[in-house]
């Protein structure tokens, strides 16, 4: 319960350019206050009750010390992961990272659940409309500073302005209040957002009192730049001990940690210190790891490596130990991304003849060992999936736009082709040619023309040897159809701008969606977000009925409405064919070498948990020599 006398102490902050404003009525009026929570989950029953000692997959009793060495690649040149400029360093991202607390600590072992961090406690309205979160007393920057409200009040802003991930997951915050010496209360412009309470637990905490301050040389910072030549001060079990800028970058544990005797940090963050090295490539990276000493573990993406590679001498002595992690839940969706912001690409057909030539059958079995299994949906694994022909309540809400898409979305399920033998290939061309001369073009003397006699041409974007094994054998079935097809590789540096700059005709992304879609599905299919530099809408899509589909998700007043809304959603993207599903792997490869320690009941729901796992220090010094 929020007292009265907290009144007292209420005062209007200025948010800034953006809207954000700052409102002074008692928060507590209106709907009903639920009561406090120590943590909450959007669906089914919050798995650890207040109090819970530690989660049940951790050692509480591991050992502190040791060095986790890491690879990374593309190099860094900023400390500042909140912004699209930079390549932040390894261990940095617009989560937060090693660096940054936020207000909730995500559940590694629980979906969508999330317990108290600088929060220790946090309660909202029945109507959804409003949320307070009550800080931790104890919780304080590596300068020994308290974290305060008015930290919470400038990061929500600061995120808003620069970091678009942020701008369309905290849309509907129409205010930020301190209501309290540690308490601040978000009043939304929307109700019955159910997750929107929840997910500002998501928002990391940034020092506003060293951001607004100036470096050693007297120069002010600013948020809205790379940050180079310091290190920025942080809140969480990490800071930066040392670097050699795009090289190296070392962490070291902050032995004086706020937060590390809570239950949610027993048994993890339990290296001394995490040393990434930047390597060239995925292949440079595999040699340093079997090498040892500046690589320890890694987790595998190729099914040739994982089948073939691992007779190396480390291995074969046990020094080198793997295993395949059992997952559940959503998996992978890696795809081929179509740029539908170039006129080219615009018409469906088109893209529906593209996605056809992809020939999951035969790379399987040729190049992956047959270990993978096709995608066919965004949401793919579990109850969120929309490739089935559309029945019940999915089927009522697509109803709802008939005439506004196509029958067939409503009618059919998504199907992709099946490639076993010569006679499907050719079943598939057939079909793939049909759709292309509807969308306007025309196989003439080995090419694939338009009515002004261009060749259709693709240029597939990527930035690692992988993307060469995936993009290869698909170029060479674009070529049998006459269309210009040609993979690009470039360095990670270009490659991110030139995906943030939407400079691509195609290219492979890699994500992985919530299994309680809610307010992050604007940055991936919004109109707003296809406009915007760095958004991950990575095929520029705008259509009024995904957006409002979207915004339908987002307040769902029940989960079986949130699912059957997320299928019909699901079949919208799908038969739209802004991208061409690849296909993922059902478990989780992973390498280590035996210093290395994991508790061995990990949690499915992500595979493993890297931070709870220790160093065996005496096998670490047996290994050095």
């Amino acid at each position: 319960m929020i007292h009265i006398k907290s009144l007292s102490v209420a005062i209007s902050l200025t948010i800034g350019a953006i809207g954000l404003a700052i409102f002074s009525t008692p928060a507590w009026a209106g709907p009903k206050w639920g009561e406090w929570k120590h943590g909450d989950t959007l669906f089914g029953e919050l798995k650890y009750k207040k109090g819970f000692p530690h989660y049940d997959h951790v050692n509480p009793e591991a050992p502190k010390g040791g060095t986790l060495n890491r690879n990374s690649q593309g190099g860094f040149d900023s400390f500042n992961p909140f912004i699209v400029k930079g390549r932040p360093a390894p261990g940095l991202n617009y989560i937060g990272g090693l660096l940054y607390d936020s207000l909730l600590s995500s559940s590694v072992d629980q979906s969508a659940a999330a317990y108290g961090m600088i929060a220790e406690a946090f309660r909202y309205t029945d109507d959804y409309s409003q949320t307070t979160y009550r800080l931790n007393a104890k919780a304080k920057w590596h300068d020994g500073v308290s974290i305060t409200p008015e930290d919470v009040i400038w990061s929500l802003k600061v995120m808003r302005e620069n970091q678009p991930l942020f701008t369309d997951y905290y849309k509907n915050i129409e205010s930020a209040t301190k209501t309290g010496e540690h308490e601040i209360t978000f009043k939304f412009d929307i109700k019955g957002n159910r997750e929107l309470p929840n997910i500002l637990g998501d928002l990391p905490i940034l020092p506003k009192h060293w951001w607004e301050g100036k470096d050693a040389k007297g120069e002010p910072r600013d948020i809205t730049e790379p940050l180079t030549g310091e290190t920025p001060l942080g809140s969480s079990a990490y800071k930066i001990a040392k670097y050699d800028m795009g090289q190296t970058i070392t962490w070291e544990r902050v032995k004086d940690y706020w937060a590390k005797d809570l239950n949610i940090n027993k048994g993890r963050h339990n290296y001394d210190f995490i040393r990434y090295t930047n390597f060239e490539n995925t292949d440079t990276a595999w040699e340093g790891f079997k090498k040892g000493g500046i690589s320890d573990a890694r987790t595998e993406n190729r099914s040739r490596r994982w089948s073939t590679e691992y007779n190396f001498p480390a291995f074969k002595r046990g020094d080198v130990v793997r295993k395949a992690w059992p997952t559940e839940g959503s998996e992978t969706y890696q795809a081929f991304y179509i740029n539908t912001r170039k006129v080219k690409f615009q018409n469906r057909d088109l893209r529906h003849a593209l996605t056809l030539l992809y020939d999951f059958e035969t790379m399987n079995k040729n190049i992956f060992f047959g270990l993978y299994t096709r995608t066919d949906s965004y949401f793919e694994g579990g109850e969120l999936q929309g490739t089935a022909k559309p029945e019940g309540r999915t089927r009522e809400i697509l109803e709802e736009y008939r005439g506004k898409i196509d029958d067939h979305i409503i009618d059919e399920a998504y199907v992709l082709p099946v490639i076993k033998n010569s006679k499907d290939t050719r079943k598939v061309r057939r079909q793939a040619l049909g759709l292309l001369q509807k969308a306007g073009y025309e196989f003439k003397n080995g090419k694939m023309i338009d009515d002004n006699g261009r060749q259709f041409s693709i240029e597939i974007l990527g930035s690692s040897p992988t993307d060469e094994t995936i993009g290869l054998p698909y170029v060479e079935s674009l070529k049998k159809l006459g269309i210009k097809a040609s993979l690009r590789l470039v360095d990670d540096a270009q490659y991110k701008a030139r995906i943030d700059n939407f400079n691509f005709d195609m290219t492979i992304k890699v994500t992985r969606q919530s299994l309680s879609p809610g307010n992050e599905q604007r940055e991936y299919w919004s109109s707003a977000a296809a406009k915007r530099k760095g958004a991950r809408n990575f095929a520029g899509i705008s259509d009024p009925i995904i957006d409002e589909l979207v915004e339908r998700i987002i307040v769902a007043p029940n989960r079986a409405e949130a699912v059957a809304l997320t299928k019909a959603l699901d079949h919208v993207l799908l038969h739209g064919h802004y991208s061409i599903p690849l296909y993922h792997n059902p478990a989780l490869w992973y390498a280590w070498w035996r210093k290395i320690k994991y508790p061995p009941n990990q949690p499915k729901f992500i595979g493993l948990d890297t931070l709870s796992g220790w160093i065996d220090v005496e096998a670490e010094k047996e290994l050095a020599k």
